[in-house]
C-alpha cells in the first residue's frame, strides 16, 4: 500500500505520510523476522508501484531412473533450474530458457504439474508474494556448461536429495512433479 501511494501521491504531505507508513511495515516486519530492519525496509522500498506477485518458473526433468535433474546455486544449495519470469515469455517458455541457461540442457514442456505460492511450500519466508510454476520437461539434448548462474548440475534420487534451496523447492513438490510424470492423465495441482 505505502509504495503505491508514494508512486502515485503529488501532495508532499502524503508521501511523507506514506514513507511512514512504509517504515512502520518494515518495522512490524523485522520483529517477526530475523532480517533486520534497514534491510527489510531496503527491500519494501525497491518496490516503487503497486505490488503484484512474482512468478518464478521451473523445469522439473526426471531420468529412466526417476532421478530428477538439479542445478547447484551460487550458495552451493540445489534446485531445479528456474527463475522470475521474464517480462516477455510466458512461464513455460521461461522455464525452458532456464533449463538452456542454468543446467545447459534443451528441453520441451510437457505438463504444467502445479502452481504453488512460495508462503505455502518455501521458507524461509519471502516478503512478497511469488507463484511458482513447475513445469514437467523432457529432455531433448545437451550437457551443463560453465555459466554465471550455478556450479553444476546433477541427477539425484528422491531418497538422496542434497541440500536443496529453501526458497525455491521443497522435497514434497519434488515427490509431486515424480507422481505427475508417472500419471497417464494429470490435474494441475494450485493454490
Amino acid at each position: 500500500m505505502s509504495t503505491a501511494g508514494r508512486f502515485y501521491t503529488k501532495d508532499v504531505f502524503d508521501r511523507e505520510r506514506y514513507d511512514r507508513i512504509l517504515e512502520i511495515a518494515a518495522e512490524m516486519t523485522a520483529v517477526s523476522s530475523d532480517e533486520p530492519y534497514e534491510s527489510i525496509k531496503a527491500v519494501f522500498s525497491q518496490e516503487t508501484i503497486y505490488q503484484t506477485p512474482k512468478i518464478d518458473s521451473r523445469a522439473i526433468l526426471f531420468n529412466e531412473r526417476n532421478e530428477v535433474l538439479l542445478v547447484e546455486e551460487l550458495d552451493h544449495t540445489w534446485a531445479p533450474p528456474g527463475g522470475w519470469c521474464e517480462y516477455n515469455l510466458t512461464p513455460a517458455a521461461n522455464a525452458v530458457k532456464e533449463a538452456r541457461e542454468e543446467a545447459g540442457v534443451d528441453v520441451e514442456v510437457c505438463r504444467l504439474v502445479a502452481v504453488h505460492d512460495q508462503h505455502k511450500w518455501n521458507e524461509p519466508f519471502e516478503f512478497f508474494t511469488v507463484q511458482r510454476f513447475l513445469y514437467l520437461c523432457r529432455l531433448k539434448g545437451g550437457a551443463f556448461q560453465q555459466n554465471i548462474e550455478t556450479l553444476g548440475s546433477g541427477w539425484f534420487s528422491l531418497d538422496q536429495l542434497p541440500k536443496l534451496h529453501p526458497r525455491k523447492i521443497a522435497p514434497e513438490q519434488l515427490r509431486l512433479c515424480l507422481q505427475a510424470s508417472q500419471a497417464d492423465v494429470w490435474e494441475t495441482r494450485f493454490d
